[in-house]
């Protein structure tokens, strides 16, 4: 068998593992490496590979692994007949197989088991335990039961990833969690083309019942503008964490007003390191004229914001921010830039025939223009007006 056929062939069967794979979990390989020792080998032996011997991986890991099985089963047969099983059962469930492996570990929770939040505490400390088989049948239960405070500390938690996250932004759509949508572009690694130009046409033509969760990610800009501008208010904080809080106050501010709803949204998708270029750009190319419009508009709106607040700076990620995790999701106008260099890398045939495009290009010439004195990214921007205009 040649080696593009094994690689073929490898691929193709990692596309069905489940709970009977024999290490679904991330094994501990101290224990395993130091009991490996030299294979004795023959002396006419013409291999140049040493072997080793010894290969056997620890107690607790062995029971790590029976109890996932064990919880897969069990769980998998509750799912095929959901009438006789509900969200307490599924909770009661899993609760005690993440208290079972607390056991194995060693690791102790530092709740009750009768107070809020229990559940997802065990998860935090004990989730990266349940291998992607587990995984993808407690999202599955998730979505059953409409369990969203647990997805959301699945996806938070950077547990949802590999094979256990196809069709995850999909679902999450059909449910319309914008809220959740908007986590998965910031936590979850491996998001496909198709999930990204989900996401994408989701926020830019957002159907009417997805606004009620939308409404939670605006509470959320606002309630970290707001507690930004305390910061930059308080005299206590020394210089540096005053000026530092300023920024803060600015960026949030900037982010925040005059973007509607479903482009405050948006801002999770261009500030995603999840997303690089090759991933956008094809998505881009895949959009509506409309669509293609609104996400002009939409980055239009920056580009004047950074032309307004030429103060405006990202803010080291070492920095003390009190908690305003809006800030990672602050677009930067290099994020900005790019985006808009790719929309018309991707349209630009179809888009200068376009009179409203033409309109919002001549728009936006004096900003592109100033910023490009200050900011070499613009140049591109630039010079593709001026060229529209002649």
């Amino acid at each position: 068998m040649s080696i593009l056929e094994l690689i073929t062939k490898s691929s193709a069967s990692s596309d069905h593992l489940t709970s009977d794979s024999q290490y679904p979990i991330v094994l501990n390989p101290d224990p395993i490496l130091l009991k490996l020792k030299p294979q004795i080998q023959e002396l006419n032996d013409p291999s140049f590979v040493k072997r080793v011997e010894g290969w056997a991986i620890s107690q607790t890991d062995t029971e790590v692994i029976e109890l996932g099985q064990k919880f897969f089963k069990k769980l998998k047969i509750k799912l095929k007949n959901p009438s006789s099983f509900n969200k307490d059962e599924f909770i009661s469930l899993l609760n005690s197989y993440l208290e079972k492996n607390s056991e194995k570990v060693g690791i102790s929770i530092s709740i009750e088991p009768k107070d809020e939040g229990y559940t997802k505490m065990l998860i935090k400390n004990l989730g990266f335990l349940m291998g992607d088989a587990v995984l993808g049948l407690v999202l599955e239960a998730c979505f059953a039961f409409e369990i969203w405070e647990i997805l959301e500390t699945l996806i938070v938690g950077g547990l949802v990833d590999g094979s256990c996250s196809n069709n995850l932004v999909h679902n999450l759509i059909e449910k319309r969690r914008s809220d959740l949508v908007c986590l998965c572009v910031k936590h979850v690694s491996n998001l496909q083309v198709s999930d990204v130009l989900l996401v994408l046409k989701f926020f830019l033509s957002p159907s009417k019942d997805a606004y009620s969760t939308m409404v939670v990610i605006r509470k959320e800009w606002e309630s970290q503008a707001v507690a930004a501008i305390e910061m930059a208010m308080d005299k206590s904080l020394g210089e540096k964490k005053l000026n530092i809080a300023k920024d803060a106050a600015v960026l949030l501010m900037m982010a925040h007003d005059e973007f509607t709803t479903s482009e405050l949204c948006l801002h999770y998708l261009i500030a995603s390191p999840n997303v690089d270029d090759v991933l956008f750009s094809a998505c881009v190319g895949k959009l509506n004229g409309s669509e293609i419009i609104g996400f002009v508009r939409y980055l239009k709106k920056w580009l004047v914001k950074y032309w307004k607040f030429p103060q405006a700076c990202s803010i080291p990620k070492a920095s003390s921010t009190h908690g305003l995790k809006a800030l990672e999701s602050v677009p930067s106008l290099e994020h900005v830039t790019k985006c808009f260099g790719l929309v018309i890398d991707e349209h630009f045939s179809s888009l200068v025939m376009h009179p409203e495009f033409l309109e919002e290009v001549q728009s936006i010439e004096l900003v592109v223009n100033s910023l490009a004195l200050e900011a070499r990214l613009c140049c591109n921007l630039a010079n593709l007006c001026a060229g529209l205009n002649h």
